[in-house]
């Protein structure tokens, strides 16, 4: 990804953005809300186009491909959404093997074999009779995480794995997504805002603010970081370059003003 800004309609979103995602590596991209970080995992997707610069994954500049070339390069790119997703009306095998059914012409046999085999990677080969309502929060993460690695990626992208899960199960699925991408030789992009996870099982960081990156390193160079964005946000500090405040007039004359 090499000056690639995106805006919607004449609102700018991202604006310079310099990436890399190398083969077998696992990435987190960070910063706060609303700075870009999703948009750019549809960038990378294909759901949406830069509005200037290049896009590439795996050689194919993004903006360029068919329709028909974009679907079957997203059959080698596996996506963990933000709670799982999982279909409700689907017991847990049947989630996993959606992408086989649907992309392959495997015989049942070995889509079985296949939907066992990852879910004993991620520890529910036990599990794949109960229905998502049945599973708890970090159970139904761990099967949205064999169904996105299902079809053995090149890539694949997490959207806040770790949103809303207990620090057992956060550390069980950090470990899991570490132990497959490196099990599948993957390249993995993961939007996460929890950093001391992160920087535990990640192998370079980078930080978005105001739609552009602000830093980036290795988890040793951003604990090592002065960088006061960095700083801020590793620690979770109130005061630095993130306000806390939206951008407002002064506050006493606003309590003074009367509406007319």
């Amino acid at each position: 990804m090499a000056n690639v800004d995106f805006a919607y309609d004449k609102r700018p979103i991202l604006s310079g953005i310099n990436l890399r995602i190398p083969r077998g590596k696992l990435v987190a991209i960070m910063g706060g809300s609303g700075c870009g970080k999703t948009t750019l995992l549809r960038l990378i997707g294909g759901q949406l186009k830069p509005t200037a610069g290049t896009l590439s994954v795996a050689g194919h500049d993004m903006a360029a491909l068919s329709r028909r070339d974009m679907y079957a390069l997203r059959r080698r790119v596996g996506m963990l959404f933000q709670f799982g997703a999982l279909f409700t009306d689907l017991n847990v095998f049947d989630n996993v093997a959606f992408p086989l059914r649907e992309h392959t012409d495997l015989p049942p046999d070995m889509i079985r074999d296949l939907v066992l085999m990852k879910l004993h990677a991620v520890g529910l080969r036990g599990a794949h009779g109960l229905m998502p309502a049945e599973l708890s929060g970090g159970m139904a993460r761990r099967v949205a995480l064999a169904r996105a690695v299902a079809l053995d990626p090149m890539l694949v992208m997490y959207d806040e794995p770790f949103a809303g899960l207990d620090p057992i199960s956060l550390a069980v699925v950090g470990q899991l997504i570490r132990r497959l991408n490196d099990a599948l030789g993957a390249s993995s992009i993961m939007v996460t805002h929890d950093v001391q996870e992160s920087l535990d099982i990640v192998d370079y960081l980078y930080f978005l603010s105001d739609g552009r990156v602000v830093a980036e390193g290795t988890p040793d160079e951003i604990r090592a970081s002065s960088d006061p964005f960095v700083h801020q946000f590793v620690n979770a500090d109130i005061d630095g370059p993130l306000p806390f405040h939206y951008p407002a007039g002064d506050y006493r004359q606003s309590l003074m003003e009367r509406p007319a």
